[in-house]
């Protein structure tokens, strides 16, 4: 008998309530914490090409139990109410667990972005960022999107521009959305940031030999064979990270036109300047490329990483996955009934809501740094330069002194001469946030009462943090 799989949002709520299973919430909290509070469709037309067309988008906030809401927007043929009130609701428990202090909302437009020229993307984004904007669904005390699948720093500009035109007084406006470019108020290193996440989350679980041994791993991220599932923003810059600088080999690459192998690991940099020139990995020198994209999700490997769509490993493939250890880069990679079958196989899952976390974490810095008005790393850099000179200085001088002839090796005086800039403060902070967010969802992993797996910790530390603040709320 074949059972139907759970859609996006059913699964999200199966999760939702295999934590709750374990928690003693009241019924009423528990339901207040797992219902979408509104989802606004908007029906806009907008005059291109000589006739008027007519799109459908959306935004969805699940919780308010702090404000602003926060969350992305897509667009894709693929959005529906469904899939952006699961969204919205993965961005509440992902906020609570990293501790950014944010409600959880997603939005979504209905369209193919590559049926359009730039300038037409131009006038959509700016008429959908007006719909939403009137209802304060975009708003920098309210309301605050960023990218998503589909949509990068190019339309946020375009949406910070709209909203700023409709509040000419708003000394924040900027802060309205975050992803940006550099000169339009965004931060460094916010594109590379969910990438970033992943990697320092992977870095955090081959820190901890128990958590290894539970995936059948050992040693650290050098050697290790990983498959990447789609070659987008995170994908990439995953891959690109791990591989250069963490010693792992990418031995498989799979895209939606097929897949590329290479056991010996493919590089990374070549296979993205290649696909920026023709689209596509087919006829890439260094790797093989197969049509079976889906056979490739399968091979042995040591970390399979899907970073594309939800709902990529199923009920009909979960059984033949090889790889012990997962890491879901995109959002809902693995549905209920393939969660399910994984769990029994033992394999370990490190699941979206904070694999993925890296960027709601860097989103949070531009928003803080929109509202102070002033970049990170400004007015200590140079001071923490001088005072960083004045010790190895000193120490030269010493060793001269005594004629000892100690010699501090260049690198390390060039390192430690080295204020922070923007760049080395955000990742700070997002390594930061990531590694504590780890060690309390592993508390919860290895505290026992039933809790069998890592997603299941993570709901139930991000549930717990949800229900405190509505708690001190008096509800």
């Amino acid at each position: 008998m074949h059972v139907a799989e759970p859609g996006f949002r059913e699964s999200v709520d199966l999760m939702f309530n295999r934590a709750v299973a374990l928690m003693d919430l009241s019924p009423g909290l528990e339901e207040k914490i797992r219902v979408c509070n509104s989802t606004y469709t908007v029906r806009f037309g907008v005059r291109l090409r000589g006739k008027i067309f007519t799109f459908t988008g959306y935004r969805s906030v699940h919780s308010e139990h702090m404000e602003p809401v926060k969350g992305g927007i897509r667009y894709s043929l693929s959005v529906s109410q469904d899939e952006v009130e699961a969204l919205a609701a993965l961005m509440t428990y992902k906020c609570a667990l990293v501790e950014t202090p944010f409600g959880g909302s997603k939005g979504g437009l209905c369209i193919d972005p590559r049926e359009w020229d730039e300038h037409e993307l131009e006038q959509i984004t700016r008429r959908f960022a007006y719909e939403l904007a009137k209802r304060d669904l975009i708003h920098p005390a309210q309301n605050v999107p960023a990218p998503d699948m589909g949509t990068g720093e190019r339309e946020m500009a375009w949406i910070a521009d709209q909203y700023a035109r409709m509040n000419t007084t708003d000394i924040n406006a900027r802060a309205c959305v975050t992803g940006k470019p550099i000169n339009a108020g965004g931060i460094h290193g916010r594109v590379e940031a969910t990438g970033r996440g992943v990697q320092f989350a992977l870095r955090e679980f081959f820190r901890h030999a128990d958590d290894k041994a539970r995936a059948g791993l050992s040693g650290d991220l050098e050697g290790k064979r990983v498959i990447v599932q789609g070659l987008g923003n995170v994908g990439y810059h995953a891959a690109k990270f791990l591989s250069e600088e963490d010693g792992a080999k990418v031995v498989a690459v799979i895209e939606r036109d097929g897949a590329l192998v290479n056991p010996a690991g493919i590089p990374i940099e070549e296979l993205r300047h290649w696909m920026l020139k023709t689209g596509s990995i087919r006829g890439f020198a260094h790797a093989d490329f197969t049509e079976e994209g889906g056979a490739v999700l399968e091979e042995e490997c040591d970390i399979l990483m899907p970073a594309a769509m939800e709902g990529v490993i199923t009920r009909d493939n979960a059984a033949r996955i090889k790889a012990p250890l997962i890491i879901e880069a995109a959002n809902g990679p693995v549905t209920f009934g393939a969660d399910e079958i994984l769990r029994q196989k033992g394999t370990v899952i490190i699941p979206d809501l904070y694999a993925n976390a890296g960027g709601v974490t860097v989103s949070y810095f531009e928003w803080v740094k929109n509202l102070s008005h002033i970049r990170f790393g400004r007015m200590q850099r140079r001071a923490e330069e001088a005072r960083s000179r004045a010790l190895v200085e000193e120490l030269e001088r010493l060793s001269a002194d005594q004629g000892l002839g100690w010699q501090l090796a260049p690198d390390f005086k060039e390192k430690f001469m080295q204020g922070s800039d923007e760049l080395a403060l955000v990742r700070s902070g997002l390594d930061d946030a990531m590694r504590i967010a780890y060690q309390s969802m592993r508390e919860v992993w290895h505290g026992g009462d039933g809790v069998e797996d890592l997603r299941v910790a993570a709901y139930i530390v991000a549930i717990r943090r949800v229900a405190a603040t509505y708690r001190s709320k008096g509800l």
